[in-house]
């Protein structure tokens, strides 16, 4: 284009090259600073992404300087890169705040309104979904991943059925009649990645890498007794998942650096921790004032600092973009020292609400946690850095979810989201770079606690419907920015911005219901 430009140039008179020149700058100019393609002329970075799973916002010392956990590699990140104090997961469980993550979408516009991905359910993401491994592939990204998926995944069996305990967490005849010499579909190989090595749903407990099983984890809560594979499957006791994911990932940042392949990689890196059961290894036992809990942390903190000094010490740091962030809110109110690790239950209903201030408080300075509308529950912990790109130990303010993810990194490395994709994402990138002027503006966003409780925030207001969808007054409405422990209803008093936040919340669900 730019020669084309030129030759055209050549055939103007005299008096008429200046104009002309300075045409030519305004577009090269305007192509700068358009949003399809951010760094052009440079080399595409590599992408790591890091999910924690139920980490609470103050889990992190760097968010909250009461916390007795101990994350010097994440402190380290931050002071790196870009920390954000008002970004969201949108649900405050796991499958859904995943799928908003993965296509940039609530995930009430999916077949599964509420609720997580029970056991051997298909794929809460369509096929014609743009995903975000899809669109980096579509890139020119490798894309692997390494962890939890719990997206859903079709599983072969030997008699045609669903499989034993379709739609369940637990069951003791789990795998009776799984096929294990088939391939699996629907999973994370059919969503956008090119190599996967984890799971579908932990309870399942298989372990596959791309499509066929390989391996089962092993815990308490898991039966994998009935099945009958014809050869040997590796047993993974459930405290060795951790390891094994991120040697397995080292592994293959190794063979990346060895085997050039002229494409950058996306490498999505899902942990299962600090979810229950907490299975925290041996040589982390005690580390922590934060009990078990807090040791898991502290666990998940240094196999993250292995990954990222291996990538480090393999000279691709520099030009490695790193994203950290949490699915949803920490389970636990308050943990200590001395604090049982085995009798925790993944329900709402047992959630301990005692209140200890002298002891950790994962989700600190918010109320509520998983499974809750409340800020503990959708609050996450979102960190970002890029050496030499992304500014060093900047704390940003702007209100981001993880439905931003998806198009912001499209900017970034060039692609253009088809129409009616990432329906509910901003490209907010240049909040990433520091800046807010010429971006995309997210004024609001809509959360979800467990089943159908909903809220919306708007600037600092930020409104909860009672009862079910739609919503009628009364409601609850809290302002974040004097009140971010949601301690005071301020609805009653300002019923009639209560009641338009609560309307606009309403008309947002009726479109995407």
């Amino acid at each position: 284009m730019k020669k084309t430009l030129m030759k055209q140039i050549l055939f103007f008179k005299i008096p008429r090259l200046l104009g002309c020149l300075v045409l030519v700058i305004t577009f090269l100019l305007a192509a700068c600073k358009s949003q399809d393609k951010e760094i052009v002329g440079k080399d595409l970075p590599n992408i790591l992404f890091i999910f924690a799973d139920d980490l609470g916002y103050g889990d992190l010392e760097v968010y909250n300087s009461k916390s007795k956990t101990l994350t010097p590699n994440l402190n380290q990140l931050a002071k790196e890169g870009v920390r954000f104090t008002e970004a969201y997961c949108p649900v405050s469980v796991c499958s859904p705040s995943r799928y908003a993550l993965m296509t940039g979408e609530y995930p009430w516009r999916s077949w599964k309104k509420s609720g997580v991905m029970r056991n051997y359910e298909p794929s809460m993401i369509s096929e014609e979904t743009l995903t975000l491994p899809q669109m980096l592939a579509n890139a020119g990204y490798q894309t692997v991943g390494f962890g939890k998926w719990h997206l859903g995944t079709t599983f072969p069996t030997i008699d045609g059925e669903v499989p034993v305990g379709y739609g369940e967490f637990h069951h003791e005849q789990n795998g009776a009649n799984i096929d294990f010499n088939q391939p699996l579909t629907d999973g994370p190989m059919d969503r956008g990645f090119q190599h996967w090595l984890g799971f579908s749903c932990a309870s399942e407990c298989w372990l596959f890498e791309d499509k066929q099983i390989v391996g089962a984890l092993q815990h308490d809560l898991y039966t994998t007794e009935a099945a009958s594979p014809e050869k040997e499957l590796m047993k993974i006791p459930l405290e060795g998942f951790l390891p094994l994911i991120t040697k397995e990932s080292i592994n293959f940042l190794q063979k990346f650096k060895s085997e050039p392949a002229n494409k950058p990689f996306f490498l999505y890196y899902s942990p299962y921790v600090p979810h229950i059961p907490l299975a925290v290894s041996d040589e982390f036992m005690g580390k922590t004032e934060a009990g078990p809990y807090g040791d898991y942390v502290f666990e998940l903190d240094y196999y993250i600092g292995e990954l990222l000094q291996e990538l480090e010490r393999l000279g691709m740091k520099e030009n490695t973009l790193i994203i950290f962030a949490s699915d949803n809110g920490s389970q636990f109110i308050t943990t200590h020292a001395g604090q049982e690790g085995e009798s925790h239950s993944n329900s709402p209903s047992n959630v301990n609400k005692e209140i200890n201030p002298d002891a950790h408080q994962p989700n600190y300075p918010y109320k509520g946690t998983k499974w809750s509308v409340n800020e503990g529950g959708v609050r996450t912990p979102l960190i970002a850095s890029w050496k030499g790109n992304f500014p060093e130990g900047l704390v940003s303010d702007q209100l981001i979810a993880l439905n931003d993810v998806l198009p912001s990194l499209a900017a970034l490395v060039g692609e253009k989201i088809p129409e009616g994709a990432s329906r509910d994402g901003y490209n907010l990138l240049p909040a990433f770079y520091g800046k807010s002027e010429g971006m995309e503006k997210r004024e609001s966003v809509v959360v979800r606690g467990s089943g159908e409780s909903y809220a919306f925030r708007q600037g600092k207001w930020k409104v909860i419907g009672l009862g079910k969808y739609p919503f009628v007054s009364p409601g609850e409405l809290y302002n974040l920015e004097e009140d971010p422990g949601e301690s005071n209803n301020l609805y009653e008093e300002n019923s009639e911005l209560a009641d338009k936040l609560l309307n606009q919340l309403n008309k947002h669900l009726s479109a995407a219901m």
